[in-house]
């Protein structure tokens, strides 16, 4: 369960990164250009937003690198992970698979409470 917690996490991590370089990039175009009414509007808190579009893929790049050796931590972190990208992005079709693969690594992180047989 370790090493799928670890493979779950930094792919969580990888998409993540993916959906916060456009949420933090669709934010900037915004506040630069300026809204196109009824097409491109300002999100309605962009610090949010920009601030969850780093932390949250390094949470579950750190959980999952984390999973073998201390999973509950990693666990914990990936599972943060995905509550942290639900917050900042919601849920929709670009950012369900990045918060389901986090909140799946992050259940599997703690609940393998043995070490994986090698």
């Amino acid at each position: 369960m370790r090493n799928a917690a670890l493979v779950l996490g930094v792919i969580a991590g990888v998409l993540g990164m993916i959906v916060g370089f456009f949420g933090y990039g669709y934010t900037e175009v915004i506040d630069r250009f300026g809204e196109l009414p009824d097409l491109a509007e300002q999100v309605e808190n962009p610090g949010r937003v920009r601030a969850f579009a780093l932390i949250a893929p390094l949470l579950a790049l750190a959980g999952g690198a984390m999973a073998r050796s201390v999973a509950q931590i990693g666990g914990g972190l990936m599972l943060a992970s995905a509550a942290g990208m639900y917050f900042a992005f919601g849920y929709g079709v670009f950012t369900m698979f990045p918060i389901a693969l986090a909140a799946l690594g992050g259940i599997l992180a703690l609940a393998a409470v043995k070490p994986d047989p090698h």
